[in-house]
């Protein structure tokens, strides 16, 4: 009894309280690193049973996740690109018959114009020689109305300061000044 008395004394007060902290006395350490080893492997043992498999089949499934996620986006980057590819090339296809067809309704366009410019062309110049015509009439007539005019002027005026003359003879002059 009297080793208990001194294991307990050393650790313990007369009346039964811990002296300091009880943690620190080293009577007691074996029996705490003991129970530490349990609680560590009991630890141990749940979490390589239960957590850590149900943590790794998490992670296995994000894993496969994230490469089935990566795998879509580069499938879908593939089909953009693709799409670009197509949109660019109907865009060129799309440009060139625009321009074809500028092209066509220019020509056909410059065909019509062709046409109506001979026929405007074709009037105008078969309204000019109308006019000409018609001009030239004009001439003849006012030369006639101007020599006629002119004979009888002539003839007055010779007949005014008293002179004869003959018909022939005022033509011939009133011909003559005519011409230059």
């Amino acid at each position: 009894m009297a080793t208990e008395t001194t294991a307990a004394s050393t650790c313990l007060t007369e009346g039964g309280s811990a002296l300091g902290m009880p943690q620190l006395c080293a009577d007691w350490i074996p029996n705490q690193v003991f129970w530490l080893v349990v609680a560590l492997v009991v630890l141990f043992l749940i979490l390589s049973r239960v957590a850590l498999p149900r943590i790794g089949a998490v992670l296995a499934e994000r894993r496969g996740t994230i490469s089935n996620d990566l795998a879509a986006a580069e499938e879908l980057k593939q089909k953009a690109v693709e799409a670009e590819k197509a949109y660019h090339e109907a865009l060129a296809n799309a440009k060139a018959e625009a321009g074809r067809i500028v092209a066509q309704a220019k020509a056909e366009i410059q065909k019509e114009l062709d046409k109506a410019t001979a026929k405007a062309d074709a009037e105008i110049a078969a309204k000019a020689t109308e006019s000409e015509a018609r001009i030239n009439d004009i001439r003849a007539g006012a030369l006639e109305a101007v020599t006629e005019v002119a004979k009888d002027t002539a003839k007055e005026i010779v007949a005014a300061l008293g002179g004869k003359a003959d018909a022939r003879s005022i033509t011939a002059a009133v011909s003559a000044r005519v011409k230059g």
